[in-house]
C-alpha cells in the first residue's frame, strides 16, 4: 500500500550549513556599536513623544466599564481600526441604534485616549 503524500514531498530538502564559529540559533550581528546606540536613540525619542501625557487625570472606572461593554458588544460591528466615536457613528447610520450616554462621553473625553480608543493592553 502506497503512503499518502505530505504538502513538505513537493518541496527539495535544503542542509543549512553553519559557518566557522557561530553557535546554532544566533544570526550575525551586522551593527555595530555605533548604529545600535542610534537606533536605541530612535526608541527613546518615540517613547517621549507618545501622545498620552502623564497630567491628563485617569478616567472615571465606571466610564472604563461601560465603555468596554460598549467594546465587547458586537451587535454594533467591529471595533478594529477605528476610534469608539467613529464605531458609535457607524453604528447610528446602520440604524443600530447604539447607547446616547456613550457618544456623550466619548464627546465629552474626546482628548483623553484611553477614553477615545479601545485599550487592548487590558485584554478587553
Amino acid at each position: 500500500m502506497e503512503q499518502p503524500r505530505r504538502i513538505t514531498d513537493s518541496f527539495p530538502r535544503r542542509l543549512r550549513r553553519r559557518g566557522p564559529g557561530r553557535p546554532p540559533g544566533r544570526l550575525k550581528d551586522k551593527k555595530d556599536k555605533k548604529d545600535r546606540d542610534k537606533d536605541q536613540d530612535k526608541v527613546q525619542v518615540k517613547v517621549r513623544d507618545c501622545a498620552r501625557s502623564p497630567s491628563q487625570p485617569a478616567p472615571d472606572p465606571a466610564l472604563l466599564e461601560m465603555l468596554r461593554r460598549f467594546d465587547l458588544c458586537w451587535e454594533y460591528g467591529p471595533c478594529t481600526g477605528i476610534t469608539r466615536l467613529q464605531r458609535w457613528e457607524r453604528a447610528q447610520e446602520l440604524g443600530l441604534s447604539p447607547p446616547g450616554p456613550i457618544r456623550d462621553a466619548l464627546l465629552e473625553h474626546r482628548d483623553n485616549p484611553d477614553v477615545t480608543y479601545r485599550w487592548v493592553g487590558m485584554g478587553w
